[in-house]
């Protein structure tokens, strides 16, 4: 991504921590929520991979094209799924943003694409600086899981890996 390396790297640690829970999440007794860790997990991981700072390692300009075509497939994959769940919806908008981030840094590598923020990059911002909010509020009422919930079973820790990639997605969105 585009800017300083400092961040960057902190972004990283962030994306492929949350990637991380998201794995173990997927060893939940409850089906639903290991197909949703799975794809969180592949949000996580990807987004982290984004983030590795330009002045560090720019990638061959294939992989932008691998991350369109994997991210694009994941978010074909979440619109069928969004037929039996309206949560789904929410990973189609951020496979979609990852999408357009790869997009971007295809036709711009290592710098920035034109002054000022696109269209369609300030509202998935106004989108994702929601979500973090609401998710935020969500969160606080939540308490934390005891007895013998395992750690993909607990919710707030669900919510705080969701609330995280939210984040990490406006970071993004924001040094594009």
């Amino acid at each position: 991504m585009h800017g300083p390396a400092s961040p960057g790297w902190l972004l990283v640690a962030l994306c492929a921590a949350t990637g991380a829970y998201c794995l173990l999440r997927m060893r939940s007794e409850v089906e639903e929520q290991r197909r949703a860790a799975g794809g969180e997990a592949l949000m996580g991981f990807g987004m982290a991979a984004m983030a590795v700072p330009a002045a560090v390692f720019t990638p061959p300009s294939w992989a932008w094209s691998v991350y369109a075509v994997v991210f694009g497939a994941a978010a074909v994959r979440a619109l069928w799924a969004a037929r039996a769940s309206t949560h789904h919806l929410h990973h189609l908008v951020g496979a979609s943003a990852m999408v357009y981030m790869a997009v971007v840094m295809a036709a711009s590598p290592g710098h920035h694409a034109g002054s000022g923020i696109p269209l369609l990059t300030g509202v998935l911002l106004l989108y994702f600086v929601g979500y973090v909010l609401l998710s935020g509020v969500r969160l606080v009422p939540v308490a934390a899981g005891g007895g013998s919930v395992g750690w993909g079973d607990r919710p707030e820790l669900a919510r705080a890996c969701r609330l995280s990639m939210g984040i990490a997605m406006v970071a993004m969105l924001a040094t594009l």
